[in-house]
């Protein structure tokens, strides 16, 4: 069952209080990750993906890297279902070096997502790209760099046409041009944490949880190089509730 606009937007306004500023980690909330139980060295194709273009492009995973440059939306899919609690890590380089495409913005991710038009299997619905697609999503969502590298902001999707609630928005950490940066999310009952660098950038406490979904890459006219993906089950959880 979905949230409401309306029941939401009250749980999002206690929540978004819970929010933590950048680099507000405290002891409590910081975690160590445990064994891997899922990965890509982006060395053996895109087996492990599903990609869904707005306007073309290209996507490729080659010689330790997945590469996405595309000249409109895209959103690459990790095939496996990840029921939390999980950890999800890798590394990003926003590539600006002349390319047609090379726009510094959207290095985005959805996590936890279900369709509700086939909530059982994510990918019996066919989507193009576009951004209002998701809209059927129920899911988290981060924008990081978004909107030409201006915000930073997480959304709590609630599977409604042209609802996107924001739970928060920030206009920093921004991307910084062809500088490798390390993503690290967390999902652990009703804690999700989105973090870049070491840095604690959304720390969530969802009163209703996504517990369980599907991770994506998530971009816009522009050229990532992605490496070093990761999941894992945290090996402790100090801080986060778990019911």
């Amino acid at each position: 069952m979905t949230t409401s606009r309306r029941a939401f937007g009250v749980m999002a306004a206690g929540a978004a209080l819970t929010a933590a500023l950048p680099g507000a980690a405290s002891a409590a909330s910081r975690h160590r990750r445990g064994r891997p139980f899922a990965h890509d060295d982006f060395r053996h194709g895109l087996g492990a993906w599903a990609v869904e273009l707005e306007s073309g492009g290209s996507v490729t995973a080659a010689r330790g890297v997945l590469d996405i440059d595309v000249p409109g939306g895209a959103t690459v899919w990790f095939k496996e279902r990840l029921r939390g609690p999980y950890i999800i890590e890798y590394t990003a380089t926003a590539v600006s070096a002349g390319g047609a495409n090379d726009r510094v913005s959207d290095l985005n991710n959805f996590w936890n997502a279900t369709d509700v038009r086939s909530p059982h299997d994510l990918f019996a619905t066919t989507r193009g790209g576009t951004l209002a697609e998701y809209d059927y999503l129920t899911t988290y969502y981060v924008g990081y760099g978004a909107n030409g590298n201006t915000t930073t902001r997480l959304r709590r999707y609630v599977g409604e046409a042209g609802v996107r609630p924001l739970v928060f928005d920030r206009t920093r950490p921004l991307l910084t041009p062809d500088e490798p940066q390390r993503v690290r999310i967390v999902s652990a009952g009703r804690k999700d944490q989105w973090w870049r660098d070491g840095e604690l950038v959304f720390d969530y406490d969802d009163p209703a949880p996504y517990r369980n979904g599907y991770f994506a890459f998530r971009t816009v006219t522009s050229h990532f190089k992605i490496t070093d993906f990761v999941v894992s089950r945290p090996s402790t959880y100090s801080g986060f509730t778990q019911n």
